[in-house]
């Protein structure tokens, strides 16, 4: 049976470019939807709630980032260890690696939900929010908490499905989700005039819809059939999970961290400049919220690189590897180029879009987008390069990888710009990060390809 799996596998023989436009086109597709009904969301909570609802999605944008980080954790170590075996032929121990996957993602999603709705008000505190904030964001959260276990399925479950060789399925999962939110968004906040509440639990719907419909495939996978079984938690196979999810993780865990900072920092310095500390972060969130949307792209081509790299890498044919490398590297600089020409040029009407908070609003906004987004053109291969260390089986150098640009190098300019510059300092923080984090990933990128010519590389034997 595995001989067959291996045989069918078109990871093994498709040609590189088929295979990434065939692998990562639906993960695209599926990544900028979801941002894309985030952002409808986002101008929705804009235009019926005011600057506070902006403010207070900006809020609750790092606990977000805290589900994405598990999603990741989970789904992206379960599906690079699944992908592994598949290319050393090991097929037993990749179901096992899925089960115990889908067990984390389950146990996750419910452990977080609880601990978000025990300690709301403190974590929103922590997240940033000022007390006319502070309400409008605990009634968001309070009701968003609900959906985290189906969003973790949606999205951790996603790369396991995408694993599985079924991409399009994983896409379309997401796009139902931000179809259903998309769809109710209206209705209740316009219509039924629920205010914030009405677009948490637009969201909520969409999430439970995507969540069901990754548990029906799951029971059907193509490449092994999981049983009750082998969803056991096992202690082995949830570490080699964990192990292979870190990097992605820590980025995540990173950007939390760093958003957090970011907010405090700016309620802060803004309190003390003529824009005082409300516009600030409602700015944030939109310019968060819009990035996310290019960000998404460049994520959605690293995942569909994945199960290309790391089955080619398990099954030894490292030319495959490096081939699918550098054109997707290459092809996520070119979305990063165009993203730096868009928001440099049309700052004022992309932020006009989230409703109308006053000059002082649109000033800094535009701003923030030209300054703080200045060398976006770089940031297309770091996760790209990030992932391809998950892909081999080389979670500590992809975790130092995923670090850089956040822990290294952004979180300390965030603190100490500002003491010199004002609110200014936060925005040019990011910039000078971005070059330094794409010269260290390229660097490490060159480097683990010269020594593969020295010797074969480690972890290619199972």
């Amino acid at each position: 049976m595995a001989e067959e799996v291996k045989r069918a596998n078109p990871l093994a023989s498709e040609g590189i470019t088929k295979l990434l436009i065939r692998f990562a086109v639906p993960c695209i597709l599926g990544m900028v939807v979801t941002s894309a009904y985030n952002i409808v969301d986002q101008i929705f909570i804009g235009r019926s709630v005011g600057i506070y609802g902006n403010a207070a999605t900006n809020v609750a944008f790092p606990l977000a980032i805290v589900c994405t980080s598990l999603s990741l954790l989970f789904g992206i170590g379960g599906a690079a260890n699944f992908n592994l075996c598949l290319g050393r032929r090991q097929e037993d121990r990749a179901r096992l690696f899925m089960g115990s996957a889908v067990f984390l993602i389950v146990a996750g999603g419910v452990i977080l939900a609880a601990a978000v709705l025990l300690f709301l008000e403190p974590l929103l505190r922590l997240c940033g929010a000022t007390d006319q904030v502070l309400p409008y964001a605990a009634s968001y959260v309070s009701v968003t908490a609900l959906g985290i276990p189906f969003l973790l399925l949606t999205v951790a479950g996603g790369h396991l499905i995408r694993g599985d060789g079924s991409p399009a399925y994983a896409m379309v999962c997401s796009v139902v989700g931000a179809v259903i939110n998309t769809i109710l968004d209206p209705i209740f906040l316009f219509g039924l005039k629920t205010g914030i509440v009405g677009a948490a639990w637009a969201s909520v719907a969409g999430q439970f819809v995507s969540g069901v419909m990754v548990i029906f495939y799951l029971t059907r996978c193509k490449s092994v059939t999981l049983t009750f079984r082998d969803l056991r938690p096992r202690p082995r196979f949830c570490f080699g999970v964990v192990s292979l999810g870190l990097a992605p993780f820590c980025n995540q865990l990173a950007m939390m961290v760093v958003q957090i900072v970011l907010n405090n920092s700016l309620a802060f310095y803004g309190a003390a400049s003529a824009y005082g500390g409300d516009i600030p972060l409602a700015c944030a969130g939109i310019v968060s919220k819009v990035n996310m949307l290019f960000f998404s792209i460049v994520i959605g081509m690293s995942q569909g690189l994945q199960p290309i790299i790391g089955f080619n890498y398990g099954a030894r044919r490292y030319d495959r590897v490096r081939e699918a490398f550098w054109k997707m590297a290459a092809a996520a600089t070119a979305v990063s180029v165009v993203s730096f020409l868009v928001f440099q040029i049309f700052p004022r009407p992309i932020t006009a879009l989230f409703g109308d908070g006053g000059e002082g609003y649109f000033e800094f906004a535009e701003g923030f987008f030209r300054i703080f987004l200045f060398a976006i053109f770089l940031d297309g291969f770091q996760p790209i390069a990030s992932n391809f260390f998950t892909a081999i089986g080389k979670p500590l150098r992809g975790v130092a990888l995923s670090l850089t640009r956040q822990i290294l190098f952004l979180l300390p300019l965030l603190l100490i710009l500002p003491r010199f510059f004002g609110i200014r300092g936060i925005l040019f923080s990011s910039p000078i990060a971005d070059v330094l984090a794409a010269a260290v990933s390229l660097t490490m990128v060159l480097l683990e390809f010269a020594s593969w010519k020295k010797q074969p590389p480690e972890g290619a034997i199972s």
